[in-house]
């Protein structure tokens, strides 16, 4: 198999896995009405992080293929942060959040060096929401409504776009980035399985 043929399969695996991949999130709030174990700090940072990253690469021109999936999980993950509001009875925070990301999302580009700056701390600011998810895991030490499923997806996603950057740009901040996104996708991961146990054996011995 080609190299061409590879990157091909990677991009459009990993374009067809994000279209979905917040969805057993979204159907499992949806069903439980309750934010038991999800993080509204995680997500906040994750859509950070993932702007600051789209913008990006859209100001680099980079190959769409590279980040088709991005703002399709922005929009997914607004829908999970209007959910996570709802049920925490904060809806009314919506507007502070909206105007916070248009104006953020604007002064990215006012100048170069912004968004190469940005781009520096989009690593830390994506590692800050896996942080902050397990950070409330080991606090609740009940992984509640979180999916598993769209975990094991993420870390899919982030494996293959650490192939596709090697491939096709080469850029260490975006490949450090992604290394980084995989080891703590998979660790939030084992996370949502270890206390996913542990909240199984505890019904079992009541």
């Amino acid at each position: 198999m080609t190299t061409e043929t590879l990157l091909h399969i990677a991009n459009v695996s990993t374009l067809l896995v994000c279209m979905v991949l917040k969805f057993p999130q979204i159907f499992l709030l949806m069903r439980a009405k309750s934010t038991i174990g999800v993080s509204l700090q995680s997500l906040v940072f994750e859509l950070v992080g993932y702007i600051v990253f789209v913008t990006y690469q859209t100001y680099y021109d980079y190959p769409p293929p590279t980040y088709l999936e991005y703002p399709i999980l922005i929009a997914q993950d607004v829908v999970l942060l209007l959910l996570i509001l709802l049920y925490n009875s904060r809806l009314q925070d919506s507007l502070i959040y909206t105007v916070a990301f248009v104006v953020g999302w604007r002064l990215l580009t006012v100048e170069k060096w912004i968004i190469d700056f940005a781009m520096s701390l989009c690593t830390f600011i994506s590692a800050a929401s896996k942080f902050a998810q397990l950070q409330c895991l080991w606090k609740s030490k009940d992984a509640g409504q979180v999916s598993a499923l769209t975990w094991g997806l993420a870390c899919y996603t982030c494996a293959t776009r650490i192939y596709t950057t090697i491939v096709t740009t080469g850029d260490m901040q975006v490949l450090l980035r992604f290394i980084t996104m995989t080891l703590l996708n998979i660790w939030v991961l084992f996370s949502v399985f270890y206390y996913r146990r542990n909240s199984h054996s505890s019904i079992k011995d009541d």
